[in-house]
């Protein structure tokens, strides 16, 4: 049976295989963090010491280890070992396992462990397909995803898998894992030989809890210092090395929603340096810059409302400018209303006034609007009393004047209460003004 890391023919492809999958761990004992969970003495160990492995669902960011315990088990189990992607399987696929399995265990007595990379891709359909399976005990499913299993796999199948979740490699993890990096690249190599910029410590923090990163980071760096006939790397060099790693950014997937929440919350949060940071990161990724001005608008009335009535101005201006401008410079526009409304002061009074309103509007949806109110296009409204007793604002000194709004039967509900903050303390002590020569002029008529 082939290993993941063997070819068709049986030959060892190691030395055509990227730095990432040359480094791979080959017993528990190798694997760098996620100690939580494959420490000694633990689940995941006594499963493998014992070779009774459940079926089980691991969750976890790139490069946390996901694969590599699949490796783990693959080597140390005497089950037929089954490695499927998940991007290349369908469900006539999925069936045959099941049936070959159920084979093999049958007639052989020889247990399958079928292990799924990017299960989260497989259909309802196609995850259907090895419910029968896994639900006797016919194969043992392992399931690798980065995207969130109660999203992605269906309730059945989750039900019957136990959940392993990993989460993201600590710095001490990531630098053992440079270290065997460098020693599979050169053995003899130093950091000292690629240059006097502290390299190992930035591409820790580059690579940002992401094992496969650090290496490939780590391999990148190797082909300059090589290509360069292994003299010190400038920190130019170097720098062109690290960024020219892809993003992991993923429009449609939780890290979407994820970069997504962070990057309103920073602006809500008033923290403008955080929110640039995490719209640079999603410009990067290929997010569309019309659906963070779209968000940014929304951000505008929710968040900001009348405490800066010209952040929704500028939200919907910068709107305008992106469509006008286009890429790369829209994003200097979103910069400057990304760093605007993050400095704006906040209120979110108008927003819980429409939902006070909503509430209100569900218990009473027909309301008794006033006579006094009520349009009188025609005479006989009007001899109905529609429009009768109106007072005209503006006949009044003050522009107000006492006068019933609200049904009868919610007379005095208060559903928007102005903070205290920017421009809102200006409507709040108008409302209380508004308030009080009401008052006044009711009691001038009593």
């Amino acid at each position: 049976m082939n290993d993941l890391f063997t070819s068709a023919n049986g030959q060892k492809i190691e030395q055509y295989q990227p730095l990432a999958e040359r480094a791979r761990p080959k017993t528990l004992d190798d694997f760098f963090g996620q100690t939580q969970i494959l420490g000694k003495g633990l689940l995941i160990s006594e499963y493998l010491k014992k070779d009774r492995v459940p079926s089980f669902i691991v969750w976890g960011p790139p490069g946390s280890g996901k694969t590599t315990l699949a490796r783990l088990i693959s080597l140390s189990t005497k089950s037929v070992f089954v490695s499927r992607s998940a991007i290349d399987t369908g469900a006539k696929d999925l069936k045959s396992e099941g049936e070959e399995a159920k084979n093999r265990l049958y007639r052989f007595g020889e247990k399958t462990i079928l292990f799924i990379d990017e299960i989260h891709r497989l259909n309802k359909a196609q995850q259907d397909c090895l419910l029968p399976y896994v639900e006797t005990g016919v194969l043992t499913l392992i399931g690798a995803t980065t995207e969130n299993p109660s999203f992605e796999i269906n309730s059945a199948l989750l039900s019957r898998c136990q959940l392993i979740v990993f989460g993201r490699l600590d710095n001490e993890a990531i630098e053992k894992i440079l270290e065997r990096g460098k020693e599979i690249l050169d053995e003899n190599l130093s950091w000292k030989l690629f240059s006097n910029f502290e390299l190992k410590k930035e591409i820790v923090k580059r690579a940002s809890g992401d094992g496969r990163r650090a290496l490939n980071l780590l391999e990148n760096i190797y082909s300059y210092f090589v290509s360069l006939g292994r003299t010190l790397l400038t920190e130019n060099q170097i720098e062109e090395a690290l960024t020219s790693i892809p993003s992991q950014y993923d429009k449609s997937g939780e890290r979407h929603y994820d970069t997504v929440s962070a990057f309103i919350k920073s602006i809500r949060g008033s923290d403008p340096h955080a929110a640039l940071y995490y719209m640079a990161v999603m410009l990067r990724g290929g997010e569309s810059p019309l659906f963070l001005a779209r968000r940014l608008v929304v951000l505008a009335s929710e968040d900001i409302g009348n405490a800066d009535p010209r952040a929704i101005q500028i939200a919907v201006a910068i709107k305008d400018a992106i469509d006008f401008v286009g890429m790369p410079e829209g994003a200097i526009c979103l910069a400057q209303a990304v760093t605007y409304l993050a400095t704006c002061p906040k209120s979110n009074s108008s927003y819980l006034g429409l939902r006070k309103a909503q509430v209100l509007a569900s218990h009473f949806p027909n309301p008794e609007i006033p006579l006094s109110i009520r349009n009188a296009p025609t005479k006989m409204m009007e001899k109905l009393g529609y429009g009768g007793d109106y007072n005209y604002a503006h006949d009044s000194e003050s522009g107000i004047t006492p006068q019933k709004f609200m049904p009868e039967n919610i007379l005095g509900e208060k559903l928007y209460s102005p903070t205290q903050r920017g421009h809102e303390k200006n409507i709040s002590a108008y409302l209380q003004w508004a308030d009080s020569i009401v008052t006044s002029q009711q009691q001038d008529k009593n």
